[in-house]
């Protein structure tokens, strides 16, 4: 049976944290874009990190920083992932000694192929984040139009973008994706989570890895 990645992007609190680690996370984000509701310092990150138990990883989400201001959160904060939202090349994403993924803001007339394959032979290259094209940077909870995605794309696919609990186990049968990546639609308010919400979409991620595909 095919197993999806579970990533809970935008952790704030020890006990959202403790929520996605007991419910079956893969993986945790930490948001260090400063406009983000979901903003963490990369000194606050490192305290919440004291409680991630192994095999889960730490994600790191960066907005075009410098180079140095990732380097300066790498001293604080023990990240496995650089997640890259902004408009960084891949000559930028590379440069960390880390392993990164590289987010796609999805919208009719982009061509998906072509940014995946820009990415692709880069040193250290783990995924292609694929979410909404929103005004800023982020999906603002919104999803795209899956048909939109090729099933040529030479990167592994993490879906995001208005995923939750109601619709979680359809995006997979449509997608496929490796992984998928869920921040507003597990809150209660903005930033803050909900362990029902987590709890449910992760049951929903089973469920449709548990089903048949379409």
């Amino acid at each position: 049976m095919k197993r999806t990645r579970i990533k809970i992007c935008g952790i704030t609190r020890e006990e959202d944290l403790a929520a996605a680690v007991a419910a079956g996370a893969d993986a945790l984000g930490f948001v260090f874009y400063a406009s983000s509701p979901r903003y963490v310092t990369p000194q606050r990150a490192a305290q919440l990190m004291v409680q991630v138990p192994a095999f889960v990883s730490k994600v790191g989400l960066f907005v075009n920083e410098s180079a140095a201001q990732v380097r300066a959160a790498l001293a604080l904060a023990p990240l496995d992932l650089l997640q890259f939202h902004g408009d960084e090349d891949a000559a930028f994403c590379s440069q960390f000694g880390r392993a990164w993924i590289k987010a796609a803001r999805v919208k009719p007339g982009f061509d998906l192929l072509e940014y995946a394959t820009a990415f692709a032979g880069a040193s250290g290259v783990s995924g292609l984040l694929l979410d909404a094209h929103v005004e800023g940077y982020g999906g603002g909870g919104k999803t795209f139009d899956w048909s939109l995605i090729p099933r040529s794309l030479p990167l592994p696919v993490i879906l995001s973008g208005g995923l939750h609990p109601g619709n979680i186990a359809q995006a997979i049968r449509a997608v496929r994706p490796w992984a998928v990546d869920v921040s507003s639609g597990v809150e209660a308010a903005r930033g803050i989570k909900d362990a029902r919400k987590i709890t449910e979409f992760i049951a929903g991620v089973r469920d449709a890895d548990a089903g048949p595909f379409v």
